[in-house]
């Protein structure tokens, strides 16, 4: 699995390009090194933000401060449509090819 400019809003997972946990790890290391880049565990694809904080999410949606701390942590991301219907399974959604551009994007401009 790996990505082309060719379809940015292509998600990473849930049908699209199927990735899986072990392909987010071949993600950063193939960005790292295509990049001369850095990417400290978490900052592209922040897994830890909603482990069982109840503020963040609620009956299984995420909440405003749980979306405030997407917005704060994931920049990059358009959540436009995830903010309709903020459910926990919906965050996947957020990883496309576009995200991760402009992750890309950013994180170049800030090293120069």
């Amino acid at each position: 699995m790996w990505m082309t400019i060719k379809s940015p809003r292509k998600r990473l997972c849930q049908g699209d390009l199927g990735a899986e946990s072990i392909d987010f790890l071949d993600i950063v290391f193939r960005l790292e090194r295509e990049f001369n880049i850095k990417i400290p565990r978490g900052e592209l694809f922040p897994e830890s933000i909603f482990q069982g904080d109840p503020d963040f999410v609620k009956d299984g949606k995420v909440t405003q401060k749980g979306i405030d701390e997407l917005k704060e942590k994931m920049p990059f991301a358009d959540l436009s449509d995830f903010t309709k219907n903020p459910t926990l399974e919906a965050i996947s959604n957020l990883f496309t090819v576009e995200s991760i551009v402009n992750f890309i994007d950013a994180k170049l401009k800030a090293a120069h």
